[in-house]
């Protein structure tokens, strides 16, 4: 990694740097010491240190072994304390005298061959979880999402995340999983919770659910980066297509994140974004790659997803995007796996196909659905419904309610002005 100067990054550079280092981290020294929970707590306070020194210092020539070393000298502090002395005392005696601690520089080049991030991702959707416990602790250790991020994401208390993920951490220690790589019988047992972990991971990078940051990129890139990790290493004879569905709804959408805010890191909805600035290398990538998988495999959502993305972004404009293609696409999404979420996007289609009113008449049903009844998408989208419908002042309330329930700062800015200018004398004259 090149030479980074601390005093030309933000405190924002540096938390993005520090979330994408910190499972490689723990990967390292989970495979060096045999503990994952011990080294997850290590890495961070390592990560708290970095956080502090790095700001007033700057970033040191190799962050990755920094954190290496430190995390290393933090865990064999641990494993020396009287709370762990009898259950870790054979891994200090194993490891004293031996110095396998990382000089910065040292392990990437004892070990450029591995990815122990793909690895940490497997071990953290080991069989012995259930999936929304394997998910919540991925995000946690490889995606190095806050427990409050996380709880944001199953929409359920940031308390009864941090517990799930503290026993999630328990039943892997009991279990006696090893640090490794899954054989072909375990692979696919783990590859739903993985590929789920993967898309999560990528939609808080691409759309944070909370914030000052519409975006995260270097958490999108690294989701990119292990869907094609994860691609390269599927056993023979495996169908990849929906791993290869999943890699290209994430080309296919962040190929569109360079327009999706202006100059001052205000939102630009998808109708009104600059589609030059979209990167035309991921989406013909994006596209290749599911035009590829699609007639063949098991179809699966992922790919319907990336279907609908390729849709959005062969459009050379709003107006000439395929609507019926779209809700065809959706209805099928639908049955493969429904989801309150896909419904929600099902009626937009439907309203640009057969017009608002039978867009919102979808909504009345939806908005019985325990998951929506209170989320901030479902006044979105009810107040884009009535506004083409003509309702100006009905849209604006319902952006007002949508504004006051998203935790993301610069969607709330978004929808606040566009309540407002839906309120103002002249909206006759608004573009939409």
């Amino acid at each position: 990694m090149r030479a980074l100067n601390g005093a030309d990054r933000g405190d924002r550079d540096i938390e993005d740097l520090l979330r994408v280092l910190a499972p490689q981290v723990v990967g390292v020294l989970t495979r060096r010491y045999g503990d994952f929970d011990t080294a997850e707590d290590a890495v961070q306070e390592a990560l708290l240190a970095a956080a502090a020194q790095w700001v007033d210092e700057g970033v040191p020539r190799n962050p990755r072994g920094w954190l290496i070393q430190v995390a290393s000298r933090r865990m064999t502090e641990q494993v020396r304390s009287e709370q762990a002395r009898r259950r870790r005392e054979d891994l200090v005696g194993r490891r004293e005298g031996a110095d396998r601690w990382a000089a910065p520089g040292a392990d990437e080049e004892q070990d450029s061959s591995r990815d122990d991030t793909l690895a940490l991702l497997f071990l953290c959707c080991h069989p012995s979880l259930t999936p929304s416990a394997a998910i919540a602790l991925t995000l946690r250790s490889v995606g190095g999402l806050t427990t409050g991020e996380i709880a944001r994401a199953f929409m359920v208390p940031e308390a009864t995340m941090g517990q799930r993920i503290s026993r999630a951490k328990q039943r892997i220690k009991v279990s006696g999983a090893s640090f490794r790589m899954p054989d072909r019988d375990d692979w696919q047992r783990r590859l739903d919770s993985v590929l789920h972990v993967l898309y999560l991971m990528f939609t808080e990078g691409y759309a944070s659910g909370a914030g000052e940051d519409l975006q995260r990129v270097e958490l999108s890139l690294e989701a990119i980066r292990l869907a094609r990790a994860l691609r390269r290493m599927l056993p023979g004879e495996s169908d990849d297509s929906e791993v290869a569905g999943l890699l290209a709804l994430m080309l296919l959408t962040h190929a569109r994140s360079a327009a999706r805010t202006g100059p001052g890191g205000e939102l630009i909805p998808l109708a009104e974004q600059d589609r030059t600035l979209w990167d035309a290398a991921a989406v013909a990538e994006g596209i290749a790659l599911i035009t590829e998988v699609l007639p063949r495999g098991r179809l699966g959502p992922y790919q319907v997803q990336a279907a609908v993305a390729a849709v959005h972004d062969e459009a050379k404009s709003v107006e000439e995007t395929d609507w019926p293609q779209i809700l065809a696409l959706y209805g099928v999404l639908e049955r493969l796996s429904p989801n309150p979420l896909y419904a929600l996007n099902r009626a937009v289609a439907v309203a640009m196909v057969h017009g608002p009113d039978a867009g919102l008449r979808l909504l009345e049903d939806l908005a019985a659905e325990p998951v929506l009844r209170d989320h901030h998408r479902l006044s979105v989208v009810r107040a884009h419904l009535l506004d083409m419908a003509g309702d100006g002042d009905a849209a604006a309330a319902q952006y007002r309610v949508a504004a006051s329930r998203t935790p993301s700062l610069p969607e709330r800015h978004y929808l606040t002005i566009r309540a407002a200018r839906l309120s103002s004398p002249d909206r006759g004259r608004r573009g939409r």
